[in-house]
């Protein structure tokens, strides 16, 4: 998959045939998972293929949008395009509700904040799929 401009200043995936579903869902807000047929078991990142079973009758799904913090860092320093151009930021792992893990990044939290465990929520800037903390409605 190549890189393409962004109007954000820094470059993102080019769909292609088989990713341009997944893109274009989180354009539209929403995440989509991959899961397998034979073996029913979620991945993520989407392949054509069940990296369990390897099976390759596996459908896109809609992903809750739900996930629990698993690890992060805070990069201050990356060297490669496009990634100088927006340091600091947290790149993570999360644990998705449908049960795989997807490396992302973490915004609209300090990292003093984060801690492992925590629920967060999915978000779109930019058309790429990022994770905040989770907002719980207030009780009355």
């Amino acid at each position: 998959m190549k890189a393409t401009g962004s109007p954000h200043g820094y470059d993102v995936p080019e769909p292609d045939a088989f990713t341009r579903p997944y893109w274009e869902a989180a354009a539209q807000g929403r995440l989509l998972i991959r899961r397998c047929t034979t073996c029913v078991r979620a991945h993520h990142y989407p392949r054509e293929f069940c990296p369990h079973c390897w099976s390759e009758d596996v459908t896109w799904e809609p992903a809750t949008g739900r996930a629990t913090l698993y690890t992060w860092s805070t990069v201050h320093r990356n060297d490669l395009p496009p990634f100088s151009a927006r340091t600091p930021y947290i790149a993570a792992v999360v644990d998705l509700a449908e049960g795989p893990r997807m490396m992302t990044e973490i915004v609209e939290c300090g990292e003093g904040e984060l801690r492992a465990g925590m629920p967060l929520t999915a978000t779109f800037p930019d058309g790429v799929p990022k994770f905040r903390p989770h907002e719980t409605a207030p009780t009355t």
